[in-house]
């Protein structure tokens, strides 16, 4: 099922005790999410990621704008009849019931023409707990599992209900690397299988890239770019999402354009033709350095570190906002590690130039 947000915005009102004045927590929220795709909701802690889930699940009333549900408008739908499945991040699960009897626990609250017959209760159970590959442990309590086998079961209580859409408030934050790895890839899985329009919100971008259809970054309240995950990484719209997507970040220097070039410090070290001269913020990525003997752009070497099919140079430069810049390059490629400097090419698809003010893309 496909979810429109129609210019939905969300004011908290100014209050003594915590806020001076009004905070918009979303503001001018205008997109449509497709039917059957995994999107995620991206951007730093308090930016209105949670507080948009909250207005789909109608948990929040917007302060103005429609939501819709297909073609029907639910934005005063109360929140028990929108039929969403919500996974929390501390899993919220029942401490005394069992899995089986926690992912149950839902069927069991539907009343009138959608109560279900026990035999079919059990066997939604059994097909919910195949899915996230639990079936092995349907009488055990939450306390017997691991922090990924509980998440799991969170997941099969949200899909037991057979929404149209599934909303995830970062269902991975509390699991350590190696579970979050796993989970992730498990939650693309189910998605993929069930087809159930996904809403998936996290603040940690590698997370959101790795699964998501599509990404939408967001800052204090408003969209910044949405697109597929690789085609925001490669061509960001402002220098605040090329700084918040990518690992290692994105190595940001002052620079200026000036007679048709490229300058970072003393370096002439690209052409930019017909551009006005100005000073501008260059961003460019890790991977966009090649080491060359005679390259244009000279930077202190401090350290080489091999990553295995990787290595990353250490260096500094003077017009470098970075306390130090990261370069990734092929590990064949061999670093005089006693050498004063380290000496580059840039690949041109790899920088990106923003306007010093405003901090918008310049294209070139």
């Amino acid at each position: 099922m496909k979810v429109v947000l129609e210019h939905l915005t969300k004011v908290f009102p100014a209050s003594s005790d915590r806020h001076a004045t009004d905070v918009i927590a979303v503001n001018d929220f205008d997109f449509t999410i497709p039917d059957g795709k995994l999107v995620g909701l991206l951007g730093p802690s308090g930016c209105g990621k949670s507080t948009l889930l909250n207005l789909i699940c109608g948990l929040l009333e917007p302060t103005s704008g429609k939501l819709y549900f297909g073609d029907d408008d639910i934005t005063d739908l109360p929140p028990e009849n929108r039929s969403v499945g919500m996974v929390f991040q501390n899993y919220a699960l029942y401490p005394h019931l069992t899995v089986r009897q926690n992912i149950m626990f839902p069927l069991q609250n539907f009343k009138g023409k959608d109560k279900l017959p026990k035999e079919e209760m059990e066997k939604r159970v059994t097909e919910a707990a195949h899915l996230v590959q639990l079936d092995s442990l349907l009488d055990r309590k939450p306390a017997q599992m691991s922090g990924g086998q509980q998440q799991r079961v969170a997941i099969a209580r949200a899909l037991v209900k057979r929404p149209p859409v599934l909303l995830l408030d970062e269902p991975l934050s509390n699991l350590d690397a190696r579970l979050r790895l796993q989970t992730r890839e498990e939650i693309k899985r189910i998605q993929r299988e069930t087809g159930i329009t996904t809403i998936f919100v996290t603040h940690d971008q590698e997370e959101a890239m790795s699964i998501s259809d599509m990404i939408v970054v967001m800052k204090t309240g408003i969209v910044q770019q949405i697109g597929k995950p690789q085609e925001v990484y490669d061509d960001p719209v402002n220098l605040f999402v090329a700084k918040f997507l990518g690992t290692p970040p994105i190595n940001v220097f002052e620079g200026r354009l000036e007679s048709g070039w490229l300058w970072i410090g003393g370096d002439a070290v690209m052409q930019v033709p017909d551009r006005k001269d100005r000073p501008v913020w260059v961003g460019i990525r890790p991977e966009g350095f090649v080491p060359a003997e005679n390259g244009p752009l000279c930077c202190k070497l401090n350290a080489v570190e091999v990553m295995g099919r990787d290595v990353s140079i250490v260096s500094t430069h003077d017009a470098s906002v970075n306390e130090t810049i990261r370069s990734i390059i092929n590990a064949d490629i061999k670093i005089d590690e006693s050498a004063p400097f380290v000496r580059y090419e840039l690949k041109p698809h790899k920088v990106f130039l923003f306007e010093k003010d405003t901090e918008e893309r310049i294209r070139y």
